[in-house]
């Protein structure tokens, strides 16, 4: 027997970059094409000038225009991520005015619902979560502003360039902006394993993090394969990596309160006259639980090696900077968790520690609120060192690295005097990085056509796909830095474009010369994502609550799930449970079951782009669960309040709102005979077809 030869995974992946590195050589773009400047094309000045000319050198051209129905219902998803009502539908269908189409994609974009359905492509890239991850997946109660943050920044077009300086340094370029130190909450979506034991390995994991997730989500770069050994296609050394992992070396997250300094002052001012008045309470309780308490830290304390431990018995003063980081990790562990004291005490001391409790309760109205508070990122006054790890092993340093750009883009130094992350915010966000306003229009165009003009949209580099329409990417990148880096601007010149106009059935010709459809010769059908899919539903059964921001709500889980998660507590007001998907809590130890169904990441760790997978649990959920049934019912009522009785009203009105036009014939006579057939009572058989309805490919599909 002839035995196969074996290879080593960096092997296969060598191989694999040597294939395709051959495959380009008759390609005129060079392979670093994208670290070259952004030069914006002066032959063409519109999207379909761009497309149309590859496509005519295929002899092919774009597939007829979508009817109004179909055109309406796919800006509508993918601009605000909903269905339009049938009255919108109709409206716009009866619309003769020329301009028709253009003043329904500005009064998508001027919608407060664009900028919730915008956030969610942004959280998957930055892999915003509201728990830790790994085992214990603790709660962090104030991410939720950070989700709010995005969206608004959308709503508002916030130019691109400040948004990306605004979470890497708004705390040092907008000092007082509570919406630039919210911004920082993006260093602060690391998953979190803070009960681990070994605190400089977490420390190294956490830069790590950071490091990998900022080269990705605003480079487009795999810069994390430069942490063992310079990058193995991309002009990234192992130094230009550990330099820009210096940038966070000085981290310090906290839960800063949001409060103007007078309010905040203020605050501090009633908090200090209700600690002086109960400082004897306060302190007479502190007696009591003290000894209890004091167990419990050292019992926590002796997990750890004798030289982490022995840093809480130093003075913050007097620690060093890399000292000051591992003791804080330490700490969260050691005084983070407390014993029950109530249950250890003996019956009188019980009695007295019952009635001091009491007491301070009785003062608790006096004490101020806590101010609104958000996971935020600062940093230390001074650093502690970056090292160059060897093969990137955290037990191997090297010499030290200063905080540095990627060399093969910018050779240059940061400027000393400024902070760390400020010279990295301003390098990422500056007109003349070649990748930032690339990436983003390429992340644009993804959004709108299923694949970006580069595939791969997150790895700009030599390994990742080529653009299809290089030249077409430079005028896209170059069009939103000339428009104040307006990513409403870029969205309109897409959804307006006659390539996005077209329908989803071009010519056989197409599926042959380029299967595909990577020249755009038709529409590409496109699936929901489970948030938009539950919206939807939520949104055709009348049920959806449009109310914005806020803490995160939890929908009801299917029966046989909730037994087995009883820290998930459905949020008691069912009209809560109802707002939009985008602000269902993100638990990464468990995502919500019909997100988790259709694609949605688990935000461990960056998505550039969700896979859409077809498997038998999704159509057995949405036949079965008790939640999509639950929502069928809520559809049924809806129809049966606004159509009455009759059945061919009931039909009509089921079609319209779900599917956005009105029943053929056949289709009308098929759900009659289904209504004359059914077995049950005329409201069940109402809720089974409102409950078909939300299984067509029509409703799961945009064309």
């Amino acid at each position: 027997m002839r035995l196969l030869p074996r290879f080593s995974a960096l092997g296969v992946l060598v191989a694999l970059g040597a294939l395709a590195l051959t495959a380009r050589a008759a390609d005129p773009l060079p392979d670093d094409w994208a670290f070259k400047p952004v030069v914006k094309p002066k032959a063409a000045n519109s999207i379909d000038a761009f497309l149309l000319a590859k496509l005519g050198a295929k002899q092919l051209t774009y597939a007829p225009e979508a009817d109004r129905r179909t055109l309406i219902r796919r800006a509508y998803f993918d601009l605000v991520g909903l269905p339009p009502t049938p009255e919108q539908v109709e409206a716009f269908v009866n619309d003769k005015s020329k301009d028709a189409y253009e003043k329904l994609v500005d009064a998508l974009l001027a919608s407060p619902q664009y900028g919730e359905r915008q956030a969610l492509f942004w959280l998957d890239l930055v892999r915003f979560a509201e728990t830790d991850g790994f085992n214990a997946d603790g709660a962090r109660p104030h991410a939720w502003r950070y989700r709010d943050y995005v969206i608004k920044s959308f709503n508002a077009d916030k130019p691109f360039d400040r948004f990306v300086k605004e979470q890497l340094a708004g705390d040092e370029l907008y000092p007082g902006d509570p919406d630039a130190l919210v911004a920082t909450g993006f260093l602060r979506h690391y998953p979190d394993e803070y009960n681990a034991v070994n605190i400089e390995q977490r420390r190294y994991e956490i830069l790590t993090d950071i490091a990998d997730t900022t080269g990705a989500a605003f480079l487009g770069l795999t810069a994390g394969c430069a942490r063992c050994h310079d990058h193995k296609y991309d002009p990234v050394s192992q130094e230009d990596y550990f330099r820009l992992q210096a940038f966070f070396a000085g981290f310090w997250p906290t839960d800063a309160p949001l409060l103007p300094p007078n309010e905040l002052a203020a605050y501090e001012k009633k908090l200090a006259a209700w600690e002086a008045k109960t400082a004897d309470l306060r302190a007479a309780l502190a007696q009591i639980e003290e000894p209890h308490h004091a167990k419990v830290r050292a019992k926590e304390r002796s997990r750890f090696p004798e030289e982490y431990s022995k840093l809480l018995d130093v003075p913050f003063a007097n620690r060093t900077p890399l000292e000051k980081q591992i003791a804080a990790l330490v700490e969260k562990q050691v005084y983070g968790k407390s014993a029950d004291v109530a249950k250890a005490l003996k019956p009188a001391e019980k009695e007295q520690y019952d009635a001091l409790k009491a007491k301070l309760t009785a003062l608790a109205k006096e004490k101020p609120a806590d101010p609104p508070r958000a996971h935020v990122m600062a940093d230390l006054p001074e650093p502690p060192p970056t090292k160059l790890f060897k093969r990137g092993d955290w037990r191997k340093p090297g010499g030290d690295l200063a905080p540095g750009f990627i060399t093969s883009i910018t050779p240059k130094d940061p400027d000393a005097k400024l902070g760390r992350r400020t010279a990295l915010a301003n390098w990422i966000a500056s007109k003349d990085n070649p990748l930032t306003a690339r990436v983003i229009a390429n992340r644009l165009w993804q959004q709108h056509f299923g694949y970006g003009l580069v595939r791969t949209s997150s790895d700009f580099g030599v390994a990742g796909d080529r653009p299809t329409h290089p030249e077409l990417l430079d005028w896209l990148a170059s069009e939103l830095v000339a428009r104040d880096w307006s990513l409403k601007h870029l969205h309109r010149l897409i959804v307006t474009s006659a390539a996005y106009r077209q329908g989803a059935k071009g010519d056989t010709g197409g599926a042959k010369l380029d299967p595909d459809n990577k020249l755009l010769w038709q529409y590409p059908r496109r699936r929901l994502d489970g948030e938009t899919l539950r919206d939807a539903m939520l949104a055709v059964s009348g049920q959806l609550n449009l109310k914005a921001g806020g803490p995160s709500v939890f929908p009801e889980l299917p029966d046989e799930l909730q037994k087995r998660a009883p820290a998930w507590k459905p949020s008691a007001d069912a009209n809560e449970r109802n707002r939009r998907s985008v602000y269902v809590y993100v638990k990464r130890n468990l995502r919500y079951p019909l997100f988790a169904l259709f694609d949605a990441p688990d935000r461990n760790e960056t998505c550039s782009r969700r896979f859409a997978t077809t498997t038998a649990p999704q159509a057995l959920a949405l036949l079965n669960d008790s939640v999509v049934v639950g929502i069928a019912k809520g559809f049924a009522a809806r129809v049966t309040k606004e159509a009455g009785t009759d059945r061919d009203k009931v039909i009509d009105r089921a079609f319209a709102l779900a599917c956005g036009r009105p029943p053929t014939t056949e289709e009308r006579a098929a759900m009659r005979g289904f209504l004359k057939r059914h077995t049950g009572t005329d409201a069940e058989a109402v809720v089974d077809l409102c409950h078909a309805l939300l299984n067509l490919n029509e409703f799961l599909y945009v064309d």
